[in-house]
This record gives C-alpha cells, structure tokens and sequence, in this order.
C-alpha cells in the first residue's frame, strides 16, 4: 500500500503566486508614436504648475493687502499641488523619456501612499477654504475674531495632518496582499484601482475598504463644502443690493469652479463601479484631477481676482524694473 503512492503526493501544491519585486507602469504604451509629444505637454504642464503656483504662493507673502486667511489658504493651496503633482508628473516624464515604465515595490507603494494623502489633504483644505468664505460672508463681524492667525494655522495642519494616517494604514493593506501573474499596471502612476486588479484572492474587504475611504476623505469634504455654499447662497441673497451680491459670488466663484473640478473627476474614479471595458476612461479621469486641475487652479484664482491681479501686475513691476538694472 505504501508503494502504491510516489513521493509527489506528500509535496503540497505550489499556489501561483510571486512575491513582486518591482511593477512595471504601461502609462501611455498603447499609443507609442506619440510618446515624444506627449513628453513636450506634460513638461510644459509641469513648467506651468510650478511657475504658476509659485508665484501665488510668493505674492500672497510679499504683498501686504494679501496677509488674510483667504490668501493664507490659497498659498497653502498652492504648495499642495506643487507637491501633488510632483509625485507623479516626474516619474511620467521619466517613463515617457525611457519608455520603460519600471517601478520598485517599495517605490510604488510610497508613491501611492504619498498621492492618497495628499489627494486627503486637498479635499479637507478645499473644505476650509469654503469655512474660510462662510464666516467672511454669512459672519462679517466676526470674522477677524474667529479666523484669526493662529486658528488659521491649526486648520492647515488639521488638513495636512487628517489623512496621514488613514492613508498609511491602507497602504500597507493593499501592498501585504498577493500579486499573481502580471506585474503591469495599466495605469501612469500606482494607484488604487489598477493595483486591485492584480491582487488574487478574495479582494472584497480591501474594496470595501477604499469605498469607505473614499467617502470619508472625499463625501464627508464635500458635504461640508455644500453645506457652507447653502448658507453663503441663503445670505448672499438676503443682500439689499446686486452690487453685495457681486461682490460676494466673486470671492467664491474661483473656489466653486476648483472644487467642481477637483471633486468631479476624483468622484467618478474611486466611487465609480471598475470595469475593464472603461480602463481608457479611468486613466482620463485620473489625467484630469491630477495634472490638469492643478494647471488651471493658478489661472483660474488669479484670473478671477482682481486683489490677485493686481499684487501680480505689482510683482511683475518690480521683477521687471530689477531686470533694467
């Protein structure tokens, strides 16, 4: 009876799972014609965050009419997405230059958690940003009480802080799984999603766990964020005047245009259903909340701002005047 049995049958099964040693990021691969062009836009994007950002962030400390909480928030506003985009802007650019793609484990996984938490960051700092314009608007009088230095500063850090974290405990959650088969994530940079859909076994509580996120971080913001506008809308219109009413839109319209942006696109990724079918469609989405948004937020507050405007025509006096000589 014993000979009946080969010493193969006492070995257990080999499960078909690698431990992943680096991923590989297919980013823009299926069009490779235009890989160079794509190069050009995305440096030139960089270029315009960075410079445009920068300048806000430089203004709003030199300039004496922006030292208030609604400038002070802009230029923390401005370092976030400085540094939101720095995350994953210059490893595209690397990607597309040596059309490899190749990432470490680790690397990825820093990269992830550093996107998450600062994508937190952005939501509840949009949401002070809409408390900031709910006292000025619907508290007037005290308004210089309530925001002054220093709650502005425990806002900032609340933000900054608030999804530290979170972010770094499911992290580790989605990189302590099993990666079978592939290593290619069909995606420019690591995130979430296409991670997901390389993981084997059952998934079903780390997908719970990110819709749960993903409310906390990106509903409960916005939530608030509509809540205030209700409060600002009901005020403004109690105003006497069109010329109140104005004024009053004006130092709000900038901050709407954002987070309609901002929270649109980031919506429809990670509260979306996943379907392979719209992979194309969620590489889109993600283009637009994380390198095109950050873009259009410096035209879009200075644009729109005529103290901006004109602490920039000032800053640019200057610069130039310092250049003749």
């Amino acid at each position: 009876l014993i000979n009946s049995f080969s010493a193969d049958d006492f070995i257990a099964p080999e499960i078909n799972c690698t431990i992943m040693m680096e991923f590989v990021l297919l980013g823009f691969s299926d069009i490779p014609k235009f890989h160079w062009v794509l190069f050009g836009i995305f440096l030139v994007i960089y270029i315009i965050i960075l410079l445009g950002n920068g300048i806000i962030i430089l203004i709003t400390r030199i300039d004496f009419s922006l030292q208030t909480p609604m400038y002070f928030f802009l230029s923390n506003f401005s370092f976030l997405e400085i540094c939101y985009v720095s995350v994953t802007i210059p490893k595209m650019l690397m990607d597309l230059w040596t059309q490899k793609g190749v990432i470490s484990f680790f690397a990825c996984a820093t990269q992830m958690c550093i996107f998450l938490m600062l994508g937190a960051t952005e939501c509840f700092l949009l949401a002070m940003m809409a408390y900031d314009r709910y006292v000025a608007i619907c508290n007037p009088l005290h308004y210089p009480l309530v925001m002054n230095h220093k709650v502005c500063v425990q806002l900032v850090v609340a933000s900054w802080m608030s999804g530290l974290p979170v972010q770094i405990g499911q992290t580790c959650q989605i990189f302590s799984l099993p990666f079978c088969g592939s290593n290619q994530i069909n995606h420019f940079f690591c995130d979430i999603p296409p991670l997901l859909k390389l993981a084997c076994g059952d998934i079903f509580v780390n997908k719970m766990m990110v819709y749960i996120f993903a409310v906390l971080f990106v509903t409960v913001p916005f939530m608030l964020i509509l809540g205030y506008y209700i409060r600002i809308i009901s005020t403004i219109l109690k105003l006497p005047s069109s010329t109140g009413w104005t004024k009053a839109f004006s130092t709000c319209s900038s901050h709407l245009i954002v987070v309609v942006l901002f929270y649109g696109s980031a919506t429809i990724t990670y509260l979306k259903p996943k379907s392979n079918q719209y992979e194309g469609m969620d590489k889109l989405l993600s283009l637009f909340y994380a390198v095109l948004t950050p873009m259009f937020n410096p035209m879009i507050y200075s644009l729109r701002n005529k103290d901006v405007k004109e602490a920039l025509r000032k800053f640019l006096l200057k610069f130039s005047a310092l250049w003749d000589i």
